[in-house]
């Protein structure tokens, strides 16, 4: 890197780094990180960009040798607008040459929750259940939202699930007791803890990604299908 960085010092140019998928168990992750700190203080012209799911962008930061990355700017993206949703799916199943029902797309919309995650899992999954038909329809949407519900509990509810402690379970079951959004005087006294008890937990819960405030006091599940999932496996 530091024969690069020389070589790219006559014109001028600097080097962007990105990583998909953060996996905070890698050694390379590390080993990454603290190479990078090295550039930044020493002035090099380098810039790290890095996404990857909210828990494990919360264990990384929890590191000891990367908590480096404390002093990052960040950015939740959040859900995907309900409209960005149906046109981006819509567009891109045309685009490929096949067009879709709308009973079919609005199942699709509904299935995804704004999660892009599961944007992913359900069109392709909806894509392959159709194959050669010029048309995707509601029962291979139905087919592909069954399979790609599947692998999200695999790889993402799962290991969520696997890396809370006995107090966020704590918190999330008294909160799953509700089918909705969940009111905090509520949780707080379901869980009969004080109010200060209720802020430290939904703080470490809203920086992993597991829920969300979509108004103050008011907390809902950030991942779709996690309040079933949380039932049936915890």
């Amino acid at each position: 890197m530091n024969a690069l960085f020389e070589q790219l010092a006559n014109t001028d140019t600097g080097v962007l780094i990105t990583v998909d998928e953060v996996d905070p168990s890698l050694a390379e992750m590390a080993q990454l990180v603290t190479t990078y700190q090295h550039f930044v203080r020493e002035g090099k012209k380098a810039a790290l960009l890095m996404a990857g799911l909210p828990h494990r962008i919360f264990a990384l930061l929890s590191g000891k040798s990367t908590s480096f990355l404390r002093r990052a700017a960040r950015h939740d993206l959040g859900p995907i607008p309900r409209y960005e949703v149906e046109e981006t799916f819509r567009l891109t199943v045309e685009s490929a040459g096949k067009s879709i029902e709308d009973e079919a797309l609005l199942a699709a919309v509904e299935a995804i929750d704004g999660f892009p995650f599961m944007l992913q899992l359900v069109g392709y999954r909806s894509w392959n259940s159709a194959g050669s038909s010029d048309v995707i329809g509601a029962e291979d949407v139905r087919r592909g939202i069954r399979l790609a519900r599947e692998e999200l509990g695999d790889r993402i509810l799962g290991a969520t699930l696997s890396e809370l402690s006995k107090g966020d379970l704590a918190f999330l079951r008294a909160m799953a007791e509700d089918e909705a959004d969940t009111a905090r005087a509520d949780l707080t006294a379901r869980l009969g803890r004080t109010s200060s008890y209720v802020s430290s937990y939904k703080k470490r819960l809203l920086e992993a990604g597991v829920i969300e405030e979509p108004r103050p006091g008011v907390f809902k599940f950030a991942l779709p299908g996690f309040r079933e999932y949380l039932l049936e496996h915890a």
